[in-house]
């Protein structure tokens, strides 16, 4: 039968790279996003099937897993959906609020369970950021539900095994992407951290990426991989890695304009 890949949020950006690439791997693509209309433009780019969806909705999920199912064998689900908004927590709206956390982390966590529940077999991957192992001044939400992305994804992994599940779980930890969610905020002094190291990521190396986690499965994936080592370095000592993000903000500010 043919192998199946779920991809959230594939209407356009990162989700619609990875899709891409899912597709000259073989795989029918179900392409899902809340804008019914992008989602049906990448079916018809991947050949694939485009479904209008709102990954806060846990129906949704088991919906789309059932269309899956009628395509082939669901192999790769990738919780892609994402949202950002950025400015001090305490005087973030509380739609804002409310949006991330049940986008960025309930999304996950529905998608993961339609998954696991359809799956015989597969890859689970879960789109996070770097900014869920690191303080992120001005993003702090959003860097919250990334950071509730780890641990749940680190957890169902265990479970997973313990049960004796053949199904893989990956999450993806990339610095800021070159893409309308960063673009949106790009005049946005809150979200000055995201340019602290320069030019960001492109869309096309955070897919591929993504897709080597198919064939490799990892915990978790850190893109670029020396961020990772210098947060890790500063994590024990937070006195000194506070006033650090200060200067990064600073040098990030001069990159955004």
């Amino acid at each position: 039968m043919k192998r199946v890949a779920v991809v959230t949020g594939a209407g356009r950006g990162l989700g619609r790279k990875i899709a891409e690439r899912l597709a000259r791997t073989g795989h029918h693509v179900i392409a899902t996003d809340i804008d019914e209309g992008a989602a049906h433009v990448t079916a018809a780019v991947v050949e694939g099937t485009g479904v209008k969806q709102d990954v806060r909705d846990p129906d949704s999920h088991r919906e789309v897993a059932t269309i899956a199912a009628e395509h082939g064998t669901l192999a790769v689900w990738v919780n892609n959906a994402g949202v950002l908004a950025v400015g001090e927590a305490w005087s973030m709206g509380d739609a804002d609020i409310r949006r991330q956390v049940e986008v960025n982390l309930l999304g996950v966590i529905w998608g993961c369970n339609a998954a696991v529940t359809a799956m015989e077999e597969g890859t689970i991957i879960n789109i996070a950021s770097l900014s869920a192992i690191t303080p992120t001044p001005g993003l702090a939400v959003y860097g919250a539900t990334k950071h509730g992305v780890v641990g749940y994804s680190l957890s169902l992994a265990s479970e997973l095994r313990q049960a004796k599940r053949p199904i893989t779980v990956s999450a993806l930890l990339p610095s800021a992407i070159k893409g309308d969610m960063t673009a949106a905020v790009a005049h946005d002094a809150s979200a000055s951290l995201l340019w602290a190291n320069g030019p960001l990521l492109s869309l096309d190396a955070v897919a591929d990426a993504a897709l080597e986690l198919v064939d490799r499965p990892r915990l978790v994936r850190t893109l670029p991989g020396y961020r990772a080592a210098m947060i890790h370095l500063l994590r024990p000592f937070p006195a000194l890695g506070l006033p650090l993000l200060e200067r990064f903000a600073k040098l990030g500010r001069k990159h955004q304009h």
